[in-house]
């Protein structure tokens, strides 16, 4: 309970979920960026390889507007993440044979090895990062996915600003 005289309606800062989430979150963030450093990957663009390479394992035509829906970033975020991952050399974008105002993604050999190796180090990562949850990680999954699913849909994510 909240004292009389605090501005909050919780007694202590660990009391309060957004603040715990917030701290939670950046602390995983700042260690996720460590485990990628390696690949000269951002989580932001890791993510983007992880989503291209999952659409198109789906045999879903992989373009900006799908990649952008799948990852659930703002379009605009996304032209930025794929320009970047492109002058890597780790994904092309050329003419998509079927929609002359869209472009095909597709991840070259180096973005296809340089993924897998990250991917290993990310879900190596998340392991280590969640081993003290214990038995609780499986319970944490739909609470999360409910916040999701709740406070943002897909249409929402890919306004462009």
């Amino acid at each position: 309970m909240a004292s009389t005289n605090s501005l909050f309606a919780f007694e202590s800062p660990d009391d309060n979920l957004g603040f715990l989430l917030w701290q939670v979150t950046n602390l995983w963030q700042r260690e996720i960026k460590k485990a990628l450093e390696r690949f000269d990957l951002t989580h932001a663009q890791f993510v983007v390889l992880a989503s291209a390479h999952q659409l198109d394992q789906q045999a879903t035509p992989v373009t900006q507007i799908a990649l952008a829906d799948h990852a659930r970033i703002d379009k605009m975020m996304a032209s930025k993440l794929l320009r970047t991952l492109e002058a890597k050399g780790l994904l092309v974008r050329t003419e998509h044979e079927h929609d002359t105002r869209a472009k095909a993604i597709a991840l070259t050999p180096i973005g296809t090895k340089t993924l897998v190796q990250a991917a290993w180090a990310v879900e190596e990562f998340d392991k280590i990062f969640f081993s003290t949850l214990g038995t609780q990680q499986a319970s944490l999954i739909q609470p999360l996915r409910a916040l999701i699913s709740a406070n943002n849909s897909p249409a929402e994510d890919t306004k462009s600003s």
